[in-house]
């Protein structure tokens, strides 16, 4: 009897896992407003990291492979795996021209180990670049 009890407990456990596994895969649609970042300087804190102060650092860090983010205005952070119709997640040229912009994306949410991952289908409203931080702290990463 202990036998069939821990069979079927262990078959329960099994169930749930897979179930849990395909409950994470599936996405979320979200609508997000925020600042497209650098999500290396953000999360490390290495420098100031947004706006027209950290402009020319984000699109060098969007070309050399560093994933981009969107801080949404509430402050979570979205990294983001693809935007709308490019074949390529990283160094794309889409993200690269609106790289530091404050945009409103629509896309899949996929939430993994406390992460959030975005895959944009679409750039609903750009308002280009409207954080001038440089006034303030210089262009980084070379300050003025």
């Amino acid at each position: 009897m202990r036998y069939i009890a821990s069979l079927l407990g262990g078959a329960a456990l099994l169930l749930s896992a897979v179930v849990g596994a395909n409950a994470a895969a599936t996405p979320e649609r979200i609508s997000v407003t925020g600042e497209l970042i650098d999500t290396w300087c953000h999360v490390t804190e290495i420098m100031y990291a947004l706006g027209t102060a950290h402009h020319k650092c984000a699109i060098w860090c969007a070309v050399g492979g560093i994933p981009v983010s969107v801080l949404g205005e509430d402050g979570t952070l979205y990294m983001v795996l693809k935007i709308e119709g490019d074949d390529r997640s990283v160094a794309n040229d889409r993200i690269i021209r609106i790289q530091t912009h404050q945009v409103t994306v629509e896309g899949d949410l996929y939430v993994r180990d406390g992460v959030n991952y975005l895959v944009v289908n679409q750039v609903a409203d750009d308002h280009g670049i409207v954080n001038l931080t440089h006034e303030d702290y210089g262009i980084q990463p070379f300050g003025e």
